[in-house]
């Protein structure tokens, strides 16, 4: 089921983009379509992959009808191939027609992301590892993209600044260190914030270590020397493998041992899926 807070972000972004979309009104629809016509529509897959979005299409059409009758076929996160039909809905055939873009333009997008998320899950299958998003999501777009990736089975890091400490190389740069990083930051927060570092190196992995982080990040490694990294951790930390994650590249990531591995084309890369609103009465 979708989240609240999913669901207020997206009609946040509804509202921007039926400004910009409408403007002072849909000038086709209005001067060819009568306000009383009822028709039948249906939303139909015309690819192959997992839907994600149909809540927020829903609430689309409902800001131009709210007395629409809307009747899912398949719930968001099912797997989809073409000819597919996800809903049935009734409701004024203007708002059929003039909804209808909008719709798709959220309902493409999250389903894409759901589908790569599938097929990453399905490239780490037999090892016990995460994959997880980031945040490089299109601005605003974030609780919407990280529902989406839930929706492909995968997980979601952090989802702002706010909610977990990642101290990277600028951070690091600044502090001085790792450990003066780490202790700097421990004072500070609560206890139930978790750490996570950004290493590079076998040297640093080590340092991290020794500051006693939650999290240690090996970003840009080979696997080879995340092999290395991993048993040298052995267990008193969790690892994140990250860095040129691609879906060739994953399953051998996967073998070495880590955790979570997270990969930013989840969201930064998104091929949208094909789908498409067909009037059948």
């Amino acid at each position: 089921m979708i989240d609240e807070r999913t669901l207020k972000s997206a009609e946040v972004l509804f509202e921007l983009a039926n400004a910009e979309d409408i403007g002072e009104g849909d000038i086709t629809t209005n001067n060819l379509v009568h306000p009383d016509i009822i028709k039948t529509a249906v939303l139909i897959s015309k690819d192959e992959g997992i839907v994600a979005g149909l809540p927020i299409a829903k609430m689309v059409f409902k800001k131009f009808d709210k007395d629409i009758e809307w009747n899912e076929k398949l719930p968001d996160g099912s797997r989809i191939k073409p000819g597919d039909i996800l809903v049935e809905f009734r409701g004024h055939y203007r708002a059929l027609l003039t909804g209808e873009r909008k719709a798709l333009n959220f309902l493409q997008r999250l389903s894409g992301i759901a589908t790569y998320a599938d097929k990453c899950m399905k490239e780490v299958e037999g090892h016990d590892v995460e994959i997880m998003d980031t945040r490089k999501t299109l601005p605003g777009y974030r609780f919407m993209d990280k529902y989406a990736v839930r929706m492909g089975g995968a997980s979601n890091h952090r989802f702002g600044l706010y909610d977990m400490v990642m101290i990277k190389n600028n951070h690091i740069q600044v502090a001085g260190g790792i450990k003066k990083a780490v202790e700097a930051i421990r004072s500070k927060i609560p206890e139930n914030i978790q750490i996570e570092v950004e290493t590079s190196t076998l040297s640093q992995v080590q340092e991290a270590l020794d500051a006693g982080v939650d999290i240690i990040m090996l970003d840009n490694m080979t696997s080879g020397m995340m092999k290395e990294a991993v048993k040298l951790i052995n267990k008193r930390a969790k690892i994140e493998a990250s860095g040129n994650m691609t879906l060739k590249r994953i399953h051998k990531v996967a073998a070495t041992g880590v955790d979570y591995i997270s990969i930013g084309a989840l969201t930064h890369s998104v091929k949208a899926l094909d789908i498409s609103q067909r009037i059948i009465d």
